[in-house]
Formats: structure tokens, sequence, C-alpha cells
């Protein structure tokens, strides 16, 4: 075991700047996770209403995609170092104000800082996950991946169920409180990280000095690459459907388990394993980069066909169990459309290329949640029927992704394809 887990040992002990970017990483991730449920408890406290817990993550979502173009602008512009900084201050500060709500006529509060919360957290992404190959060397990229991947995992896991525990048994507010203390820690890690950047010329700045120069010279660059293209729609594609899968298991928490935050918890929990072994798994199964298209749609597949089962079932353990099995393909699929957007977009395009298919994936979610919400809220379907009708959709596009999208992969430049090949940790 030790001699499998030694490649991501090395990585964290001897690479500083990495370390300090990946602890950052755990302590505000814990921070989101553990206070997310306090912020669901909010809304179905004080309205009970399946539309207004939709409408929370659609908001999130859609404040995310509105500022993803100006934000990959902004990453690829400016120090992205300072900007992760500034974004996690910024966003511990909104957080202390979910401590004013403690009425049903103040809960429009939680929409509105929820949206601008969100508008800091479209920058500090790209511009987190931009950094990432210019804190390792082409060999170390493809562990860290995984390893952040695992760490969001477990720290998701355990901050859900912690977080449910402690929503229901300590309340929201020191929650929030929480939440605000994990934000400033990170910003404290990031300041103490060097994070090299291919900053552009004089040229370029002056160049690029309307910001809508900029971000239409992005979205020309990904018009052009194909190759870059392709993994940008991954996890778009993916979240059309299991964005709606993963908000309906709040309702099946509450409606179908009768087990609230601490059922929503332990279901999470399931989720965020599947997130932390899928990569490490598809990894050894794909090992070659050039058949990590492909996988993209059989991951879709699979986890629709987990999904399809876990609708049916009335079984806490039962359901987590296929919970897990679903999200190791999601898991699967976030690593691999992200390493091979790292490798294949120059530095001066990288927060653009993120940004872009950040703003995909949250439109894609948005639009599955709304239309999941609005089904349940006007009784078109039962709460099984509705996570059945998306698992399936999941199967259809996996199946769309491997007779359309998968085939074109082979034009793409060998030295893209098959430059490194990935070898299985021993």
């Amino acid at each position: 075991m030790k001699e499998k887990l030694q490649p991501y040992i090395d990585l964290v002990g001897q690479n500083e700047n990495y370390r300090r970017l990946w602890l950052a990483q755990i302590i505000s991730n814990f921070g989101d996770w553990f206070g997310i449920l306090a912020v669901y408890a909010l809304i179905q406290q004080y309205s009970g209403s399946e539309l207004l817990l939709g409408l929370i993550i659609v908001v999130k979502m859609l404040s995310l995609a509105a500022s993803s173009p100006l934000a990959g602008f902004i990453t690829d512009r400016f120090n992205r170092r300072r900007l992760m900084i500034i974004c996690d201050f910024a966003r511990g500060v909104l957080v202390l104000g979910l401590i004013l709500i403690k009425s049903e006529e103040l809960l429009w509060l939680a929409y509105v800082i929820t949206a601008v919360q969100m508008v800091f957290s479209a920058i500090f992404e790209p511009a987190k996950t931009s950094s990432i190959p210019n804190v390792t060397s082409d060999k170390e990229l493809v562990n860290a991946n995984i390893l952040s991947a695992a760490s969001w995992s477990i720290i998701f896991t355990t901050g859900m169920a912690f977080g449910g525990f402690a929503t229901a048994y300590l309340g929201t507010d020191l929650v929030f409180i929480i939440n605000t203390i994990s934000y400033l820690v990170s910003a404290v890690f990031i300041y103490r990280a060097v994070i090299p950047q291919v900053e552009m010329s004089d040229e370029e700045k002056r160049k690029n000095r309307n910001p809508l120069t900029g971000i239409f010279e992005g979205f020309r660059f990904l018009r052009d690459n194909r190759s870059v293209l392709r993994p940008a729609l991954a996890k778009g594609t993916f979240t059309m459907c299991i964005g709606a899968l993963v908000y309906m298991l709040i309702i099946v928490a509450e409606d179908v388990l009768l087990m609230g935050s601490v059922g929503l918890g332990i279901l999470y929990a399931a989720r965020g394993i599947g997130t932390g072994i899928g990569p490490v798994l598809g990894r050894r199964l794909f090992r070659r980069e050039s058949g990590w298209i492909r996988a993209m749609g059989l991951f879709m597949i699979f986890c629709g066909l987990m999904y399809c089962i876990a609708s049916w079932l009335s079984s806490i353990v039962f359901m987590s169990i296929f919970v897990l099995l679903a999200h190791m393909a999601s898991g699967s699929n976030w690593v691999m459309s992200t390493v091979l957007l790292q490798r294949r977009s120059p530095d001066l395009f990288r927060g653009r290329v993120f940004s872009t298919e950040w703003l995909l994936f949250t439109l894609a979610q948005s639009v599955s949640v709304t239309i999941a919400s609005l089904i349940l809220e006007y009784e078109l379907l039962s709460i099984r029927e509705c996570m059945l009708a998306f698992a399936i959709l999941l199967i259809l596009s996996g199946s769309f992704w491997l007779i359309k999208i998968a085939p074109k992969e082979k034009d793409a430049p060998d030295e893209v394809l098959d430059g490194l090949e990935l070898k299985p940790s021993s």
C-alpha cells in the first residue's frame, strides 16, 4: 500500500508550492462542504419548498456562468496568486452575512450572498486549476490532479458528514463562522506559495485591454483547437443529467429515506468517496491519454446505470453503495478532462479555457436542476420517476458521446495524444 501511495507522498513532501496550494484547497473545501448543508437547512426551515431549494443551486450555477467569461480573462490578465488571496478574503466576509437570516422575510439574503460569493469562486477556481501545471513537473501533473480530486472527495465526505450533524446539533450560525475561518486560513497558505505564471507581454496587454477582446480571443482559441474543445465539453455533457440527480438526493434524504440532513450527509459522503476512488481506478483502466475521450462516454453510461438502480432503492446502505459507484465514474471524468485541458492549453489561454469549461458546466447544471425542481414542484413525476428519467438521459448522453465525439479524437496530433503514457503507481 505504501508503495502505491509513494508518488503522492513524494509530491506533497518534496514540492513545497504544490503542497501549499493543495492545503489551501483542502481547508477552503472543508468549509464549503461543511457549510452548504446549513444553507439548505435554512431554506427548508423557512420555506419547505422544493422549488426554492433547487433555486439556490440554480443561483449558484448561473452566477458562476454569468461571471465565468470575464473571470477567465482576469485570471489570464492578472497575477493568479494575488487573485486567489483576494477571493478567499471576500468569500470569508460574505459567508458571515448568512448569520443575519433569522426569518422567512430575510431568506432572500441567502440568494444574494450566494450569488456574489460565486462571482469570486468563478475567479478562484480557474486561477487555482490553471496554476497546478505551473507548480508541478510534467511527470507530477497527473498525480497532482488525482491527489487534488481525492482530497476534494475526502474533504467533501467528511465535510458533508460533519456538516449534516453540525447543522442538526450545533446550529447554522456556528457552521457559517467555521466556513469563514476556512477561507481566511486558505488565503494564508496561498500567500506563502510561489506560483509562476507566463504573463502577457506589454503588446498583448494593449491588445487585450478591452476585456471583450480577450474573452472572444479565448473563444476563438477553443473553436480553432478541437483537441482542447473536446475535453472542455466533457464536464458540461456529464452534468446535464447528473446535476439534477445530485440535487434530487436532497429530496430523497428528506422524503424517501426520512433522515433529513443526516441522511443527506451520508449520501453525499458516498458521493465523495466515489469521486476520490474513481480517478485512481480510471487511470489504471485507461493508461494512455489517447483513450480518455472514449472513456468519458463509458463513464456517463455507467453512472446512468448506477442511478437507475439507486432510484428504486429505499435502504440508505444500498443507495449509498450505488451512489458511490456512480460517482466513481463522474470523478474519473472530472480528472481526465482536467488533465487533458491542462496539457493541451498554453498558459496564456489556460484561464479562459477553464472558465469557458466552467461556463458550460454551470449552465448545464442550472438547466438540469431547474427542470428537475419544476417537475417535482408541479408533481409531474414522483421523485423516483424523475431520478430514473435523468439517469436514462445520462445513458443516452454517453452513447451520443461515444458515437459522435470520441471518434474525432483520432484527428488530434499524435504528440498531443501519445506524448505521455501513464504508468501505474508501483
